[in-house]
């Protein structure tokens, strides 16, 4: 099982201050607790602020057929918006961002670990629930689960030609993040100084 909490409103703010936005809330399956309470209170805030394109609240986010069925009958509010918010754990939050590659998609929520049966989902994303979310500073491609050395600094020194030292089949998880942030024009977000990570989170939330 697990928990999907809302970040805190100061975080979500700064991503999307003065922004057009429309959110997608994904309910999950029975394995995933959902803030619905605060979902409700944020996006009645942004549409009170006239800043809310349009939203979706589904239950499956990580089903690719009824997503991308969804997603094209809200696409013009989402064309209208400067950045999509995503409620989710982190396959969904990955699962919009591989849809919409062009437009900034961001997770509003942080992914928690609790004993029991984990959902399945049938896309290639992972989310490792460690608790302190990565994706909005990685264009929504996870460093914990796409690079096997779960490097959230940047790449190691081993790769070549864009294929990872540790699995030759596999592509270098920052490569590809380097390439999505350069579509969106955020090649800026890898000069922050970096970010120490609390990777106690998880354990404190788990108990």
């Amino acid at each position: 099982m697990l928990i999907t909490e809302l970040k805190a409103r100061e975080a979500i703010a700064s991503l999307v201050d003065g922004k057009k936005v429309f959110i997608i809330n994904c309910e999950g399956c029975k394995e995933v607790h959902f803030p619905e309470k605060e979902a409700k209170e944020l996006e009645k805030e942004l549409a009170a602020e006239g800043r809310l394109t349009g939203s979706i609240t589904t239950d499956y986010i990580c089903n690719p057929e009824n997503m991308q069925l969804r997603l094209k009958n809200h696409m013009s509010e989402i064309e209208a918006a400067d950045a999509v918010l995503v409620l989710s754990c982190g396959v969904g939050v990955q699962t919009i961002a591989g849809y919409l590659e062009g437009k900034p998609v961001y997770a509003a929520c942080d992914t928690y670990p609790l004993p029991g049966f984990q959902g399945v989902t049938p896309l290639e994303y992972e989310c490792d629930q460690c608790g302190e979310c990565w994706l909005n500073l990685t264009g929504g491609i996870c460093p914990i689960t796409a690079c096997s050395k779960s490097l959230v600094n940047g790449q190691c020194g081993g790769s070549k030609n864009g294929m990872c030292e540790v699995d030759g089949d596999m592509e270098c998880g920052w490569e590809r993040i380097y390439r999505r942030l350069a579509q969106l024009g955020r090649l800026d977000l890898l000069k922050c100084p970096t970010q120490v990570r609390n990777f106690a989170t998880d354990e404190e939330v788990s108990k």
